[in-house]
């Protein structure tokens, strides 16, 4: 397509934003019951308008095949993440939180955002049962549920949807391990500071009610894990003569979603019931997320034309305006559609075509490589600014109020944990890599 699609297009896609942001806020028991008749309208709404006006069947198939992508691997993780159910009885001191915490982040960029924090919350709680306060939940959600998730493509859908645009697998780990490893040693400090001065139990010695035992239940779900994460690789824009759908020259996995969505399919149909039940396990949170991100998907898609089009026309960006603007965006909307739109705003301002993988690989290996790191960076530590930045954080908070934790509200989260904690190490984040 030429033309760029006009300006009116691109409300569906800003509309389904600010509802997903506003929605689960300001009118829960609506949004609750028609969030997937507005997100599969909207889609809908921009899908047909490209294939009856516009003629563009290509851009429609291709976003639909990233949207298979993306949900595929979000799926398999979830399930497998969910049939693994670990009792963790340790007693609650600050360095056992700290290693637990670290350790989450770590197996957040093998598992992601969503399978980790399902996995880790409970066990994290059970250790901190006797003095238990809603910073432990705080720090989780900063630690695992977003910025731990910065080293690889599994770690954070934004990174995924790099991927699935031709972004090499471990290129995240290698250009941005020292942005990751200085953001774990601030959120360190700042827990240490925090838990030493939860003096609950000080005169208490509750050591006898600890058995210092860790119990796994569903083990064999490491194996499924294991396995989906090696499908991960299965890509045929980087292994030749794998099989694929060719569209409009680029190359569209299929064999990889479909092992994925058979693993998860086993995964679940062989899972322990023991743990699935300890975990309470059901199906809403990842159907959530499907029915909303196949509207983000097709709504998005005027979106992207036109921020090609501005990066085209030589608008200068720094790097501080990638880390910051893909970061606050990413704060009040979701993170994975706000990568992609500068993801593209990016490459189109150095003359790259963000639809083809071999222009995607062109641009990591030119000098402008360190707007992307910005990008990355931004979008997935400020993710954590807001419960709405990422969908793992609304996710913690509900398991912990249903565990009795007396969680702040949406604008009590900003200021007394956000800004005073979070904001300033994002900010020295940005003073030592992207000024």
């Amino acid at each position: 397509m030429q033309t760029p699609p006009p300006l009116w297009l691109v409300v569906p896609f800003v509309s389904l934003l600010l509802m997903i942001a506003t929605g689960p806020l300001f009118f829960s028991n609506v949004w609750h019951h028609y969030y997937k008749h507005i997100s599969l309208g909207l889609g809908a709404l921009v899908a047909i308008y490209y294939l009856v006006v516009f003629k563009e069947p290509v851009l429609v198939g291709e976003s639909f095949a990233e949207y298979v992508s993306f949900i595929s691997l979000l799926l398999a993780l979830f399930v497998a993440s969910g049939g693994i159910y670990i009792f963790a009885d340790i007693e609650s001191k600050v360095w056992v939180n700290i290693g637990f915490l670290l350790i989450g982040a770590v197996i957040t960029n093998l598992i992601g955002t969503t399978g980790a924090s399902v996995l880790l919350i409970r066990p994290f709680m059970r250790i901190n049962r006797y003095r238990l306060q809603p910073y432990h939940i705080i720090f989780f959600i900063f630690f695992i549920s977003n910025l731990g998730g910065l080293l690889t493509p599994i770690g954070d859908p934004p990174l995924f949807m790099g991927f699935l645009k031709g972004v090499p697998f471990f290129w995240t780990m290698q250009h941005l391990f020292i942005e990751w490893l200085l953001a774990m040693v601030l959120l360190s400090i700042a827990f240490y500071f925090y838990d030493k001065r939860n003096t609950k139990l000080d005169d208490v010695d509750v050591s006898q009610h600890y058995t210092n035992r860790i119990i796994v239940n569903g083990k064999r779900n490491f194996i499924w894990l294991a396995l989906i994460i090696g499908t991960v690789f299965l890509d045929p824009n980087t292994i030749d003569g794998f099989p694929a759908i060719e569209l409009h020259g680029r190359k569209i996995s299929y064999i990889r979603e479909i092992l994925q969505l058979s693993i998860a399919f086993a995964c679940y149909r062989f899972a322990s019931k023991k743990a699935l039940q300890s975990n309470s396990f059901d199906f809403e949170p990842i159907k959530e997320v499907a029915f909303l991100f196949i509207g983000i998907f097709m709504s998005m898609i005027p979106a992207l034309q036109l921020l090609s089009g501005l990066g085209s026309e030589g608008a200068a960006f720094s790097e501080s305006f990638m880390y910051w603007g893909s970061g606050i965006f990413s704060s009040v909307l979701d993170n994975a559609p706000t990568y992609v739109n500068f993801f593209t705003l990016t490459l189109s301002s150095f003359g790259f075509d963000a639809q083809s993988v071999k222009s995607v690989k062109d641009f990591l290996a030119s000098e402008h490589v360190h707007y992307l790191m910005a990008v990355s960076t931004g979008s997935v530590f400020f993710g954590a600014m807001t419960y709405i930045g990422n969908g793992p954080n609304f996710m913690v908070k509900a398991i912990a109020e249903h565990s009795g934790v007396k969680m702040p509200s949406f604008f009590e989260y900003i200021y007394k944990y956000s800004l005073p904690i979070l904001l300033p190490i994002l900010t020295i984040v940005w003073l030592v890599f992207y000024w």
